[in-house]
């Protein structure tokens, strides 16, 4: 029982950090990344879809992206989303594919996105600590229904307590990390 409870919370803290590390890959560090533009939604014949789903992106150069639309009818529409997002990326369209310049990020702009990345961190440091939560209720209720004793809940509760601490010490460590990576000029 406690193995259990311990193993999901396991997973659900790995989990955790690893959607960190994508939301964090969609933060733009000055080089270019696919994954900067991978998710960005674009409205392909009345939907929604990811840019990802309807094009294929690559960075053969570290400042450019090259986007090439599976079909040529999207394109228009995949600029105007590159456009209009909040990257700051003005998309040059030579009728076959788009090759998007990553600009030189200003200090003032490399400040917001640090803001951002201590945001996002903050928010998975926040599930982390309900995900420690949540198993505590599960042990506490075995223990209320007398599947396990005193002690083993103590002792399961101290492993939570180690586990999650893990966890968020690994969560700040990925932010120092994307933080020194967009600071670095």
């Amino acid at each position: 029982m406690i193995e259990e409870v311990l193993g999901d919370l396991q997973a659900e803290l790995t989990a955790t950090e690893e959607s960190l590390k994508k939301d964090l890959g969609r933060v733009r560090t000055g080089r270019a990344s696919p994954s900067l533009i991978d998710s960005l939604m674009v409205d392909y014949y009345g939907s929604d879809t990811p840019l990802n789903k309807i094009a294929g992106v690559s960075a053969p150069e570290p400042r450019l992206l090259v986007v090439q639309p599976f079909d040529q009818g999207a394109l228009d529409n995949i600029e105007k989303a590159i456009r209009n997002s909040d990257l700051g990326l003005s998309p040059v369209s030579d009728g076959k594919l788009l090759r998007v310049p990553i600009p030189e990020l200003t200090e003032e702009r490399r400040r917001d996105l640090v803001k951002r990345v201590h945001k996002e961190g903050e928010a998975h440091r926040v599930s982390a600590r309900n995900h420690r939560r949540d198993a505590k209720d599960l042990l506490k209720e075995l223990k209320s229904d007398k599947e396990i004793s005193e002690d083993d809940l103590r002792a399961a509760l101290e492993k939570v307590d180690a586990v999650t601490k893990k966890s968020v010490e690994r969560i700040d460590e990925i932010i120092k990390a994307k933080e020194e990576d967009v600071m670095a000029v």
